[in-house]
């Protein structure tokens, strides 16, 4: 059965001046997914996300948002739709809860009280709904922002470089909260973000552009490892595990590194096999390392621009 598309860009184009901003792009975004939108600064990242939310006009292509062509039913698609773009913008001088209060006005939201009380308490801010927020830190910014993001229930949510400003552990809280929504709640996401290892550990989907044109577009797992995964293995015999490697079918571009270990690119599923191999030979594994990122990756996709 064919899964359901929210979002879909077909050739769409945005030019200011002489510069194409985003040029001929296209994807699709399936329910469920938590989809990754990756690419460097000036990529067309923030375009994209500005046109997908009808901010601004594209110059050609179409973009269909659960099926339908948003510069048809715009406000329809649109109400299903929550966002976060760049950072979350308040009153400062007013509590979270009414600042909660003013936009769910403004979106009607129905049993309004009750549904501040519940995404309050689902970003962890019940405690501090009546603080002004200009008290917030950056991190309670960013809640504040999902919860509002959430407040009307909305099926997909676009996030742009939610994790800016966050330390560690409020990149982490980010994570968890997006995980949260999107497996209790069945939300879809899409992330614009350049902290590509928060991404990674997210996403079950992605694409990277550059340039304002996609590069490449699919399963994060697959794409990370066509033709293999690289891993550094630390074994007790290097010249020995190098040998053997260079005489298994699936390894390839073995080498010596440091500290008695040996990097190779490998099929995941070929690895026991291997390590079976090492073991005939009397060769030792002490640990099994993949060196294989979506850094990694993205990195060899832009440098090849």
């Amino acid at each position: 059965m064919e899964k359901e598309v929210y979002l879909e860009l077909e050739n769409v184009s945005k030019k200011y001046g002489t510069i194409n901003a985003v040029n001929s792009l296209s994807l699709k975004v399936f329910k469920n997914d938590i989809y990754g939108f990756l690419g460097p600064n000036g990529a067309g990242k923030s375009t994209s996300i500005r046109m997908i939310l009808s901010l601004i006009t594209p110059d050609s292509g179409k973009i269909k948002l659960f099926g339908k062509d948003l510069s048809v039913d715009r406000y329809t698609t649109l109400s299903r739709v929550g966002a976060l773009v760049e950072k979350p913008d308040f009153y400062p001088y007013l509590t979270a809860r009414k600042n909660l209060e003013i936009l769910g006005r403004l979106s009607n939201v129905k049993n309004l009280d009750a549904k501040i009380d519940e995404v309050l308490d689902l970003v962890k801010l019940s405690s501090r709904q009546h603080s002004k927020v200009k008290t917030f830190s950056q991190g309670m910014r960013q809640r504040l922002g999902i919860a509002q993001s959430v407040l009307h229930d909305p099926d997909l949510i676009i996030l742009d470089e939610p994790g800016n400003g966050l330390d560690p552990q409020g990149q982490k809280e980010m994570r968890v909260l997006i995980q949260k929504l999107n497996v209790e709640r069945g939300i879809t996401f899409v992330i614009s973000s350049h902290i590509l290892a928060e991404v990674e550990q997210l996403a079950n989907r992605m694409i990277i552009i550059n340039k304002g044109k996609s590069l490449v577009e699919g399963e994060v797992s697959e794409l990370l490892e066509g033709g293999g995964i690289l891993v550094t293995i630390e074994i007790s015999n290097p010249e020995k595990a190098l040998l053997v490697a260079s005489k298994f079918e699936s390894a390839q571009d073995a080498e010596l590194s440091e500290n008695n270990s040996l990097r190779l690119r490998i099929p995941r599923e070929r690895i026991p096999e291997l390590l079976a191999e090492f073991e005939k030979d009397a060769v030792k594994v002490y640990s099994v390392i993949p060196a294989r990122s979506l850094e990694d990756y993205f990195i060899s996709k832009i440098g090849n621009e």
